[in-house]
């Protein structure tokens, strides 16, 4: 028995050894193993490995630069960068405490319903669940919350039930990224100005994609910089080895208030008159500067609605009438529209050169020049343009190009289009085509050219470029002002100019004038309507067919215009008698009743005048001061016993003595005060501090009291006022 304990004892030890030995020899294996490929990699590879080393360092890295912001033209921000935070939860932690978690779901999920409702509680508690379901090693290391948050709402995470328990983010895996976005304070207003920004393809930062955020894009993005990685003690990380140059910060012309008031007004006239869009803008006649643009089209989801959409001011139309000041330009320049009181026979209907009759709906039997636009005639134009051409049809085109009516403008304005005027055949279809450019139509011009033109006319002739980018600042502070300039120093004499312009006063304020709706006392405005057919448009996809014409050549097809169908505009500038700002305002198939040129466009122009005006932006002064200190009717602005405070406040107003009601007068004590003359503030304290109650109807300054200043009443009583305003 003994034997066989030892012999098992032995059997036993021999296991264990051969398994010991086992265990040694793969240790000693993997040992060699280990120095081979130390030796193999350090000393026989090494070059090679070391080479791979290197490239990884050597990569280099771009740093993208910080987009630069854009400025209105009192400083105020249209588009800047702000930092904004993706949360998130980091699952993957060994230190994370999954259990606490666990338990706090049901008061996290209350929390994050209401501080973001766009989950229910219990859509919260199933989205934070989910992860828990898969194996610790499958689950997201990125576990998105909500994205794009401020940084206020950021740090308010670090207080909800689970993640306040601990600072420490490997154990509650909250994630707080940093997300830079692009920010337009303002919103929708003048968007398609502004523009928006966007990736594009093969791009791995953002770049302007409309307005100037893309027309800007090469400045307000910047330079970007470079970094390789850099080998530290505990880690790789990227070392800068040239900084970024971030872009200029763009200043424009725009002008927040004007802005906003041309945008309601336009808005506000399409939902009235259901029109397909609009487009209007406003210049500064001296400058050029566009202090406001805007543009809306009807909303196909929200009918009723009107949203920023194409940018139309900077896309070609026909213009209809309000061609016919462009036109008077070069009749002015070539002199063959003086005298000016040369009358011409209108009548109602001229066939000119065979083609088909133009027609006059209210001119007289004759007009003089200077009234061609009042009437805007149709058939005046004819005669006087197209008859001075007869031998070189091309002669009023390039009478326009003289005067640079056709050089790009390069506003920073994104798709911006020159004018079109075909060059035409010198015979009597050349003619025809001619005498329908004189008014216009049969030529295609962006309302930004028109408005330049008139502008011209209301700036002595002076041709300015309109611009909307007046200054640029660089990265480092350096700031460099884009300086005023002019397409042609003159386009028109400065005579001619005030005949032009008296001419465009006519049209609203003349016995013919088409825009007599928009008088006013006190914002003259001079400028001309237009009214053109819409032509039909093909379709993506369709192409026009080739007709053969009587002499052999190839056309294409009339597409012809819309039945019922018309384009009204205004053009103008104001105050008429010394020009401040140009307006222009095209409006898109207004629907009857009101689809009148001056009743819809010029109205918008009208009411943008008008709250300018009131806003003092006319050079006029909006508010209370009185110019005439003897006169008996000025307003009475304060009463007070406290003469030291009366004087002040004219002192500080700089303003005359304010008219005088009643100067309050002294009573015995224990009697009712004199409080005649004084608003109601200074009546009540007075009053009170005497111990009397109060109680007074109206607004204004006191007039009387009952009981009267004087009585003996008792402590207490009630005294009513009668207040009255002047």
């Amino acid at each position: 028995m003994g034997t066989n304990s030892k012999n098992d004892r032995n059997s036993r030890r021999a296991g264990i050894l051969m398994n010991l030995g086992i265990v040694v020899s793969v240790i000693i294996a993997m040992s060699v193993g280990i120095v081979f490929m130390l030796i193999n990699t350090t000393i026989v590879n090494a070059e090679a490995w070391n080479a791979k080393g290197q490239r990884q360092l050597d990569t280099i890295t771009p740093i993208q630069p910080l987009r630069g912001d854009i400025l209105a033209c009192d400083g105020s921000i249209l588009a800047t960068n702000l930092n904004y935070y993706d949360v998130s939860i980091d699952f993957r932690p060994k230190r994370f405490l999954i259990r606490q978690y666990v338990q706090s779901l049901d008061s996290l999920a209350d929390t994050l319903a209401v501080y973001f409702p766009h989950r229910t509680r219990k859509q919260w508690h199933d989205y934070l669940s989910a992860p828990l379901s898969k194996p610790k090693s499958k689950r997201s290391g990125t576990y998105r919350l909500v994205r794009n948050v401020p940084f206020d709402v950021a740090q308010r995470f670090k207080q909800f039930p689970f993640f306040r328990r601990t600072r420490n983010s490997n154990r509650t895996g909250l994630k707080l990224e940093p997300v830079l976005r692009r920010m337009y304070p303002y919103g929708d207003m003048a968007r398609l100005s502004i523009g928006r920004v966007g990736y594009l393809p093969g791009k791995d930062a953002q770049h302007g994609i409309s307005g100037l955020e893309q027309a800007l894009d090469t400045l307000l993005f910047g330079t970007p910089g470079r970094a390789k990685r850099v080998l530290f003690t505990n880690r790789v990380a990227k070392w800068p080895i040239e900084q970024p140059r971030h872009g200029y910060t763009v200043t424009t012309t725009i002008d927040i208030t004007i802005q906003d008031i041309l945008e309601s007004e336009l808005g506000e006239m399409l939902v009235k008159s259901n029109a397909d869009w609009g487009t209007a803008l406003i210049m500064e006649v001296a400058t050029g500067d566009i202090k406001a643009i805007s543009n809306l089209e009807r909303d196909s989801l929200h009918p009723g609605t009107y949203i920023e959409a194409m940018n139309r001011a900077v896309l070609a139309y026909e213009p209809g009438s309000v061609m016919k000041t462009i036109s008077m330009i070069a009749a002015l320049n070539e002199g063959y529209a003086l005298p000016v009181d040369r009358t011409f026979p209108i009548g109602h209907s001229y066939a000119y050169k065979g083609g088909r009759a133009i027609h006059d709906t209210h001119s007289p039997a004759a007009l003089p020049v200077s009234r061609f636009l009042e009437y805007s005639s149709n058939i005046g134009m004819t005669k006087l343009v197209a008859a001075h051409y007869e031998n070189n049809p091309n002669g009023f085109r390039e009478s326009l190009r003289k005067v640079g009516f056709f050089d790009r403008f390069h506003t920073g304005i994104a798709r911006e289009r020159r004018p079109y005027i075909p060059t035409v055949e010198n015979n009597n279809r050349g003619l025809v085509a001619l005498s329908r450019m004189t008014f216009g139509y049969s030529t295609m011009i962006p309302p930004l050219y028109t408005a330049a033109m008139y502008n011209a006319v209301a700036n002595d002739g002076r041709f300015v470029r309109p611009r909307l980018v007046k200054a640029l600042r660089s990265h480092d502070g350096r700031d460099s002002v884009i300086p005023v300039s002019y397409v042609r120093d003159s386009i028109l004499s400065r005579s001619h100019a005030a005949l032009l312009r008296d001419m465009l006063t006519q049209v609203v304020y003349g016995e013919g004038g088409t825009a007599k709706f928009l008088r006013d006392k006190n914002v003259r405005i001079a400028g001309k309507t237009g009214t053109a057919k819409i032509a039909n448009e093909l379709r993506p996809g369709q192409k026009r067919d080739s007709i053969t014409g009587s002499d052999g050549r190839k056309r294409p097809a009339n597409l012809g215009y819309r039945e019922g169908h018309y384009r009204v505009a205004f053009c103008g500038f104001y105050p008429a008698e010394r020009p401040k700002y140009t307006c222009i305002v095209v409006i898109s198939d207004p629907r009857p009743p009101l689809n009148g040129p001056a009743v819809t466009a010029g109205a918008v122009l009208k009411n943008t005048a008008l709250k300018l005006y009131a806003r003092g932006y006319l050079d006029n002064h909006a508010d209370c001061r009185d110019n005439a200190p003897d006169d008996p009717g000025r307003p009475t602005l304060y009463a007070t016993f406290d003469k030291d405070r009366s004087t002040e406040l004219h002192r500080f107003i700089d303003m005359e003595r304010a008219a005088v009601i009643n100067t309050p007068g002294t009573t015995p004590p224990g009697t009712v005060p004199d409080v005649r003359g004084l608003g109601v503030r200074e009546a009540v304290v007075r009053l009170e501090e005497a111990g009397f109650n109060v109680a007074f109807d109206g607004i204004g300054y006191v007039t009387a009291q009952t009981p009267p200043p004087g009585t003996k009443t008792l402590s207490g009583a009630r005294v009513r006022l009668q207040l009255q305003q002047f």
